[in-house]
């Protein structure tokens, strides 16, 4: 897998969280410093942390589904990528604390699908400690930006990005498939 198919799918990762994150900004009436901080810290770990948990299931069972691991791939990435979008189209009320027993759950619930891309990217035999750096960098980045963007524009941004992120993972499982079937040389 190539930095830039990393990077592509650490965007699309990091949609669910960027989406929160407006949430965040928008429930929060003097957005500071430390409120992009936190969300960037919660939605970045996790992002990072649950991709190593998956990969390594992955690796577990690999000889047991290395016949079919395109599809499985191209499965879980299609799955996330569908949910990702139906769920844009949801109306959710976001809390406006940043406490960590608000933080802790929205962080796991952001990163599940993370959990399944590990899976994926063990599949493919991608490089784990570069992909998730670049996944934990990219949520910190997006979320905090988030926090901040959620307090300024409000909503409107937040069903685009889920839509968007759903619309990259189905892309880069498509591309996973494709390239095991030869299509693209």
């Amino acid at each position: 897998m190539s930095i830039v198919e990393i990077i592509v799918l650490a965007v699309g990762l990091a949609a669910d969280a960027f989406a929160v994150s407006i949430c965040k900004g928008l429930a929060q009436k003097d957005v500071e410093p430390k409120h992009m901080l936190i969300c960037g810290a919660y939605f970045g770990g996790f992002q990072a942390l649950m991709p190593i948990i998956g990969y390594y299931l992955g690796s577990a069972f690999y000889k047991y589904i290395s016949a079919v691991d395109h599809w499985i791939a191209f499965a879980l990435l299609a799955i996330i990528g569908v949910i990702m979008i139906i769920s844009s189209r949801e109306d959710k009320k976001e809390n406006a604390s940043f406490k960590p027993s608000s933080m802790l759950p929205l962080a796991v619930a952001t990163s599940i699908d993370a959990l399944a891309v590990g899976i994926s990217l063990s599949l493919v035999q991608a490089n784990i400690w570069v992909a998730v750096a670049v996944i934990g960098v990219i949520t910190f980045i997006t979320s905090a930006a988030g926090v901040k963007i959620g307090s300024v524009f409000g909503t409107k941004l937040k069903s685009k990005a889920e839509i968007a992120g759903g619309i990259l993972l189905i892309a880069i499982g498509v591309k996973i498939l494709l390239d095991h079937l030869g299509v693209f040389g």
